[in-house]
């Protein structure tokens, strides 16, 4: 299902236009030498954006199980600096073509599939995009942290 909503998503539903976007910003982050770790994070949310159904936004700590640099101050401040320059213009077009694509029923998954985009272009760095499988087991492993702490 999720390649056939991938597949109806690029082709007339000009999702790769969101995907080109996040490719403008990575070359723009990458020309000026010190948005060089933005370009990172840009090129991996363009990937996300050219295929959202099947894949799900996880921060790299979760994925990997201990700190990293995206994660910590230094990704809080990088994130902070990411809202100021792009995020929130990002994020505006990805929530305009949510309200676009929501006019029909039809459009209703694609406009879900913004709306995730949206909250991913706000703070991208320190994250990662894995399967639905993966982000799946990671919230199972959340939510059987958070029931031991209950039960203790």
């Amino acid at each position: 299902m999720a390649l056939l909503l991938n597949i109806l998503w690029n082709v007339p539903g000009l999702g790769f236009i969101p995907a080109l976007m996040w490719l403008l910003a990575s070359v723009v982050m990458a020309l000026t030498i010190v948005g060089l770790p933005w370009a990172r994070a840009c090129l991996m949310m363009a990937g996300y954006s050219f295929l959202p159904f099947g894949n799900t936004l996880v921060t790299k700590e979760e994925l990997t199980g201990r700190p990293t640099l995206g994660s910590g101050p230094l990704g809080f401040v990088a994130n902070v600096l990411w809202f100021v320059l792009a995020g929130i213009w990002l994020c505006l077009s990805h929530l305009a073509l949510a309200a676009a694509a929501a006019v029909t029923i039809i459009g209703l998954p694609f406009a879900w599939a913004h709306l995730k985009l949206a909250g991913a272009a706000l703070f991208p760095v320190g994250k990662r995009v894995v399967p639905n499988a993966v982000g799946d087991a990671i919230a199972l492993g959340r939510g059987q942290s958070v029931l031991d702490r209950v039960r203790r």
